[in-house]
């Protein structure tokens, strides 16, 4: 898989019933997206006016297609606004997509898009120690962990830690900068 298979960008209204489809038909990523959140699968109505609205706009959410195919999308949203204290996510919805390493293909484009776009000086990611592969994930993409809150997190009976992840907009440009240089 290569980046130029990876690309994201804002839905189209023609894959409104298509994207229904993606998020709904293997819903397993419920398991590994903050499961401890209560989730209830929409219907073609609520995912039209919520989750879908947000992937057309593409302001706050994307597609994530892999050779032309929504495989998953990308977003963020404001743990608070009026500190520029922003967070983001990714979710490939099929597992027979997972551990191809399309959200590490598909999130530095999101990334870069974010600081280019906002008034920001940092990205946040924030996963849960039962998501090792997106623990890895944000590592290997150079973001630094900077919290751990242990044992806040229920789900099936077990604890589970809070893992709390940033990059800094110069760490992401002196990052860019390195890749660049090496292509």
């Amino acid at each position: 898989m290569t980046q130029n298979e990876v690309t994201i960008r804002p839905a189209r209204l023609s894959e409104l019933d298509e994207l229904y489809h993606l998020v709904t038909s293997d819903e397993a990523w419920t398991q590994f997206n903050g499961p401890y959140f209560p989730y209830t699968t929409p219907s073609f109505t609520e995912f039209a006016q919520s989750t879908f609205s947000r992937m057309y706009e593409g302001k706050t959410m994307q597609l994530i297609t892999m050779s032309g195919r929504p495989v998953g999308s990308v977003s963020y949203y404001w743990e608070c606004e009026s500190t520029r204290w922003l967070e983001m996510g990714v979710i490939i919805y099929q597992s027979d997509d997972w551990g191809k390493g399309l959200a590490a293909l598909a999130l530095p484009q999101w990334i870069s898009h974010l600081f280019s776009a906002l008034e920001i000086e940092r990205v946040g990611l924030t996963t849960w120690s039962g998501n090792p592969r997106m623990m890895a994930c944000a590592e290997k993409l150079g973001f630094q962990q900077e919290a751990r809150l242990r044992k806040v997190r229920y789900f099936q009976g077990e604890y589970y830690d809070s893992v709390k992840y940033g990059v800094l907009r110069s760490e992401w440009e002196q990052r860019d900068s390195c890749v660049s240089f090496e292509s």
